[in-house]
C-alpha cells in the first residue's frame, strides 16, 4: 500500500530494540524505555510559507 502523508508530515517506523541483552538476560516490557530512533517511511510535499511558495522538507525516505 503506498501512504503518502499530507503537508510536511512524516510518516516514522519504530526500530524495535532487543529484548535481549549480549549476555542472555532477557529484559522485561516494564523496564523498556521507548525507542529514541526509526526509519522514514515516507515524507510530505512541504509546508507552503508566508509567501505563498512550497517550502520542502530537509528528510528524505
Amino acid at each position: 500500500m503506498k501512504f503518502r502523508p499530507l503537508g510536511d508530515r512524516v510518516l516514522v517506523r519504530r526500530v524495535e530494540e532487543a529484548t535481549k541483552t549480549a549476555g542472555g538476560i532477557i529484559i522485561p516490557d516494564t523496564a523498556t524505555e521507548k525507542p529514541q530512533e526509526g526509519e522514514v517511511l515516507a515524507v510530505g510535499n512541504g509546508a507552503i510559507g508566508d509567501d505563498n511558495e512550497r517550502v520542502p522538507l530537509d528528510v528524505m525516505p
